[in-house]
């Protein structure tokens, strides 16, 4: 069955371009991989998906897009025909991407009005060894969302882009998984919006280093460093000079994709944070409030 795979990248418009580039590239320690169309593109060192974040500058803050991978060409057509069956709306049917990287793909908006890109034979870029230490970013990790209907877009993942439900917290919090990694994506009630982006650190340690450079870049953490038990992934959080949440994250559980039983977390402060020594809480994380961008598509 045809399904998406992967996280490729998030486009976000800003109203500070030129703060959001500096962060992402001199304290996030994402690296400048060019610009085209105005807009700016970062990777991520540690793995050769062509970009992971791509900024333009707007009069408001929004999403842009939340591009995911298929793994053919095929399988892109046989996802736009289900997400079109499901009754999205369709921003473009699949062609040629002329963004940078190109590859083959088409874009729609999710049931609460999200603007999503899935994607195949996009460019691969350039990828380095990681090094205990390093403390910058390998590749996104997962991506958390927020719906007014947070179970029917669960339903939405599972049934039309083929994912799997991994766990639950309560029944509020669903974490769903594309591959072997626990979670890709996992989906909280609220208004429709994009809550944070994660990015996967080598090691605990990398986390730890990444969180001193920011520290001392002047981007103090939100919340943790803790570790939470769906996934049993480490985390800290923290936000872009434009308002965006960004995690650092480490030791994210793998699971058989095909085998692995989901179970619900009883929610309670050992269970959001394992360690229960860091800063901040769920509390601490920036108000959400509806992306500016629902059901508007941008041209690029």
């Amino acid at each position: 069955m045809s399904r998406v795979t992967e996280i490729r990248f998030v486009g976000y418009a800003v109203t500070d371009l030129e703060a959001e580039q500096s962060f992402y590239r001199d304290v996030w320690g994402l690296k400048d991989v060019g610009m085209q169309d105005g807009m700016l593109h970062f990777a991520a060192e540690g793995n050769d998906e062509h970009h992971v974040v791509r900024l333009r500058k707007a009069e408001d803050k929004r999403v842009d897009v939340i591009a995911l991978a298929a793994d053919s060409r095929a399988d892109v057509d046989a996802l736009h025909q289900k997400v079109t069956e499901a009754g999205c709306q369709i921003i473009f049917a699949p062609r040629d991407l002329t963004t940078l990287g190109g590859g083959y793909g088409f874009r729609f908006f999710s049931p609460d009005g999200l603007p999503f890109e899935i994607s195949s034979d996009v460019a691969r870029g350039t990828a380095r060894e990681m090094h205990r230490w390093d403390g910058v970013p390998q590749k996104i990790s997962h991506i958390v969302l927020h719906s007014p209907d947070h179970k029917a877009l669960v339903q939405f993942f599972v049934d039309v882009l083929g994912m799997r439900v991994s766990d639950w917290l309560g029944d509020f919090m669903c974490f769903l998984r594309c591959n072997s990694a626990h979670h890709r994506l996992a989906v909280l009630p609220g208004p429709a919006c994009l809550n944070h982006v994660a990015y996967d650190m080598l090691t605990v340690d990398d986390m730890m280093r990444g969180i001193s450079r920011l520290r001392k870049k002047g981007t103090d953490i939100l919340w943790g460093p803790g570790r939470h038990t769906a996934g049993n992934n480490t985390f800290s959080y923290f936000t872009t000079p434009n308002g965006f949440a960004v995690e650092y994250t480490s030791e994210l559980e793998e699971v058989d994709f095909e085998h692995h039983v989901d179970q619900v977390h009883v929610p309670g402060p050992t269970v959001m944070d394992q360690w229960s020594v860091g800063v901040g809480g769920p509390q601490t994380m920036p108000h959400p409030e509806a992306d500016k961008g629902l059901f508007q598509p941008v041209e690029v």
